[in-house]
């Protein structure tokens, strides 16, 4: 099933995007280019901020370790040196987690971690932060018994899928860029090389998959009535929506 977004929300942000898939829900809110403080000034480029707000409760070391892999990452495809000594405030808000999250023994980092990416992405392109690049993120699970049928790599699976093919030997999250590179590789578990290279080419095709291949998002992933073949598809037919809406002044003079 295709992820849902909506754009532009918020009344008080630059930018926003809530996002919805798997049973995670995230609203992410960008203001930016801003004014910085003086202790955080950078004099050639932006600061970028990010900050991770948990369902329930106050922050914590995984929310922390979570900016970190965010920061890093997004900071890689804005173009801080297109606004220098200003900043750009990145806010995502969990909203709602799976019920089974918690009992599917894996990692809750990873887990959200490609939602927090494609949250984070969809508020920057609605808060029209220049881009060099844009990116897609899929989590990939290795089950117990890789020489079995039932032992095929899971992509972007649910909570349900995580719990019913229990153990999971290990699992990765990555994140290409719009021109197939790679930006994040995060990996838990046991794993040999050759499972993470599977891993890492399965993860490939479905972020980034050229035209003609065999999808595998989501098993026939649907956008606007068709077929979508990877998350990049999907990425461009949401961006084009945000366009076509505010542009519908165009059509109507």
């Amino acid at each position: 099933m295709a992820p849902e977004a909506l754009l532009s929300h918020l009344h008080r942000a630059d930018g926003s995007a809530t996002y919805t898939h798997n049973g995670y829900c995230i609203i992410g809110a960008v203001n930016g280019p801003i004014e910085v403080q003086r202790r955080d000034e950078l004099p050639e480029e932006a600061t970028v901020e990010v900050n991770v707000r948990p369902a329930a409760g106050v922050g914590s070391p995984k929310e922390r370790h979570l900016e970190t892999l965010l920061h890093n990452t997004l900071r890689s495809i804005i173009l801080t040196r297109v606004i220098p000594r200003t900043l750009v405030q990145i806010t995502l808000q969990v909203r709602s987690l799976p019920d089974e999250e918690g009992a599917a023994g894996v990692h809750p980092s990873l887990l959200l971690l490609p939602h927090l990416l494609h949250t984070s992405l969809l508020a920057l392109l609605s808060a029209s932060i220049p881009l060099s690049t844009t990116l897609t993120s899929v989590l990939i699970a290795i089950p117990s018994s890789p020489t079995s049928k039932s032992g095929a790599p899971l992509v972007s699976p649910t909570a349900t899928d995580l719990l019913r093919a229990k153990p999971i030997r290990s699992v990765h999250v990555f994140a290409f860029s719009g021109d197939n590179r790679l930006l994040l590789n995060e990996s838990d578990g046991v794993f040999s090389f050759d499972v993470w290279d599977e891993a890492c080419e399965t993860a490939e095709e479905a972020c980034c998959r050229e035209e003609g291949g065999v999808g595998l998002v989501g098993e026939g992933m649907e956008v606007d009535g068709k077929e979508s073949a990877n998350l990049e598809e999907w990425l461009r037919v949401v961006v084009r929506r945000k366009v076509e809406h505010e542009q519908r002044w165009k059509v109507a003079t």
